[in-house]
């Protein structure tokens, strides 16, 4: 019978000392495992159909949450809005809405009460200290995982503090498709942050801009050397040419290790150089891509998003105020390109461009 999975774990905030009970998930489960099993059990619903009804869920939900209902499912969870922060009067405007408005889920008694009868738990060791790279930044862009040549790459975490040019400790950024740094320039090595000036490998093919990070360090003066790997991969900036003769030379992009870039840009009108960004967002319910162009800040102004069913040609526009007025695409392997975008990036491929004249 399959087992709830914890493991014993310091809690830093006590003294004396004392460890605090560690639920250690064994998989994550998403739309297509729940719908593959719910269709395992019952023979006459389709995969693809129950996956459909779970995601359209989602939608009701959220329409629901959104017109100030709250949702009541018996014996299983209800969800309702709740709002973070304080007013010093009651006039006083609402803080900023991404601060404020919360979503609580709350399980129900009798979903509780069959859970804990069901459950059967099992103890692991205790977890080996390791370095945990929580998160890495550009400091020039201020974009999350861009590998930007010109810039100092900021990673977050814990336990990543290692001695400068102690034997297998240290930093490494390799390509997916080749190329290997050793990194040398630091501005910070702390347990919690590390800067440092990126030392980009060079990889088979321009497209190929795909890189993972790992750190090494050793705790002790004779233990062993311990590595932690970034679980994102890193993207650096991509030069695109709108001008030559008698044609612009074609610039792959959104790629990943491949022999052949899986988007190409093949054109575009612009009034100066620009950097920008280009995304490609699945939509896995409906079964296509949303390309678009975006400006250099998280959230900030986007183009209109056109719909990529299939290899082929396609134009996005630029976003206001964007000195590129549109790029010219074409997709050249869109099955390769949505599992990528599926597999990899959780849904969402972005690259940063650099468009010269």
């Amino acid at each position: 019978m399959p087992t709830i999975q914890w493991r014993p774990a310091v809690n830093a905030l006590t003294v004396p000392q004392s460890y605090k009970i560690l639920f250690v998930p064994r998989n994550t489960v998403g739309y297509s495992e729940l719908a593959a099993e719910i269709a395992a059990e019952n023979p006459n619903w389709n995969a693809e159909l129950v996956e459909a009804v779970l995601r359209a869920e989602r939608k009701a939900v959220l329409r629901h949450l959104s017109n100030g209902d709250q949702i009541t499912l018996e014996d299983a969870f209800s969800c309702r809005l709740s709002f973070l922060g304080k007013l010093d009067a009651p006039d006083d405007p609402l803080p900023n809405r991404d601060d404020l408005l919360q979503v609580n889920i709350h399980a129900s008694a009798p979903f509780m009460r069959e859970l804990r009868h069901a459950a059967q738990l099992e103890r692991l060791a205790p977890e080996q200290k390791q370095p945990l790279i929580a998160a890495a930044e550009d400091s020039k862009f201020k974009l999350k995982d861009v590998l930007n040549p010109k810039g100092v790459l900021r990673l977050t975490g814990a336990n990543l503090f290692f001695e400068e040019g102690a034997e297998g400790c240290g930093c490494v950024i390799e390509g997916t498709r080749s190329g290997r740094a050793v990194q040398s320039q630091f501005a910070q090595i702390a347990n919690s942050s590390v800067l440092l000036v990126p030392d980009i490998p060079a990889q088979a093919h321009p497209w190929n801009n795909e890189y993972t990070l790992s750190l090494s360090t050793q705790y002790t003066e004779h233990g062993t050397v311990r590595t932690g790997i970034y679980e994102r991969k890193l993207r650096a900036p991509l030069t695109v040419p709108l001008s030559g003769h008698p044609h612009p030379p074609e610039t792959g992009i959104l790629s990943g290790s491949t022999d052949a870039p899986l988007v190409s840009v093949t054109g575009g009108t612009a009034s100066a150089d620009e950097m920008l960004r280009i995304q490609a967002v699945l939509d896995i319910h409906a079964g296509h891509l949303l390309f678009s162009l975006l400006d250099m800040e998280e959230g900030g102004k986007a183009g209109p998003a056109v719909t990529v069913t299939a290899n082929g040609t396609l134009t996005v526009q630029g976003f206001p105020g964007s000195a590129v007025s549109s790029l010219a695409l074409r997709v050249n392997d869109f099955t390769a390109l949505m599992k990528m975008a599926r597999n990899v990036y959780s849904g969402r491929v972005v690259d940063v461009l650099e468009v010269k004249m």
